[in-house]
């Protein structure tokens, strides 16, 4: 496996091992080329998760890196998504969109008209699953929690690129059948054309911000999880309003971060 591939799937414990094996093996750099092959323009991106009561910290950050490398490379990112986010892309000067959690599918296709995106990006977005129901990891329900942002996927004609770390996340129906009957677990049903998986999302958009040539100092990466915490966002593990995303201490993601630096 590719290098950077192998650094964001280090301590995984929920089946992202498993998956590896049925995705090209430069997953996370062929995604990362895709998106260096599109024409300059708006790119639209998503994020936030809802667990209990809160966004989860493991989704802004990622996305957030990635908005920046976007940026250097020429386009125009705007992130979507809902009111468990809000505040937290303005704090960084990038223009967001709200979408109401009863959004129907004329609102998805009015953004798509109004934006002519040339590209879709999801990261740690919960997407309906194979039941037709938005749940999380332990199979508990968020419907009422979150905006049908997948829809927005589904109507696309533009590529799209999907980054998850369990199975329930916008991309993962691209590997389904092989999560529902080898993770035992009810999957999201909507697929993306590139998915990039890692042990936490935010490590996966990381390395795609690499890919693109954009890696964040030391005092951005710290500022982008201090923002969650100031937000009131949680880990989504712990449940506690703390500098760590799905149980890792950050000094875990940092790490990864000198890893991918050696790369470059």
């Amino acid at each position: 496996m590719n290098g950077i591939e192998s650094i964001i799937l280090q301590h995984s414990a929920r089946g992202m091992d498993v998956l590896k094996e049925y995705l090209p093996t430069s997953f996370c750099t062929n995604a990362a080329k895709e998106i260096l092959s599109w024409e300059k323009g708006t790119v639209l991106l998503t994020t936030g998760f809802y667990v209990g009561g809160a966004c989860e910290t493991d989704g802004p950050p990622g996305t957030l890196f990635v908005c920046k490398a976007l940026k250097n490379c020429g386009f125009e990112p705007i992130v979507i998504t809902d009111e468990i986010c809000c505040g937290y892309f303005e704090d960084f000067g990038v223009s967001t969109f709200y979408v109401d959690k009863n959004a129907d599918e004329q609102v998805f296709k009015d953004l798509l008209t109004a934006y002519a995106p040339v590209g879709l990006i999801s990261i740690e977005r919960c997407g309906e699953n194979i039941k037709g129901d938005y749940a999380n990891m332990r199979g508990v329900s968020v419907r009422e929690h979150t905006a049908p942002i997948d829809k927005l996927f589904g109507l696309a004609s533009c590529p799209t690129i999907g980054i998850g770390d369990g199975g329930n996340e916008i991309g993962m129906g691209k590997l389904k059948e092989v999560i529902s009957t080898r993770l035992s677990l009810c999957p999201c049903k909507t697929a993306t054309d590139h998915l990039i998986i890692a042990t936490v999302s935010n490590w996966g958009a990381l390395a795609l911000g690499a890919c693109l040539g954009y890696l964040p100092s030391d005092s951005e990466y710290m500022s982008a999880y201090e923002a969650c915490v100031s937000h009131g966002y949680i880990d989504g593990i712990t449940k506690e309003v703390v500098l760590s995303e799905d149980g890792f201490d950050l000094s875990v993601g940092k790490e990864l971060l000198e890893e991918i630096k050696k790369l470059k």
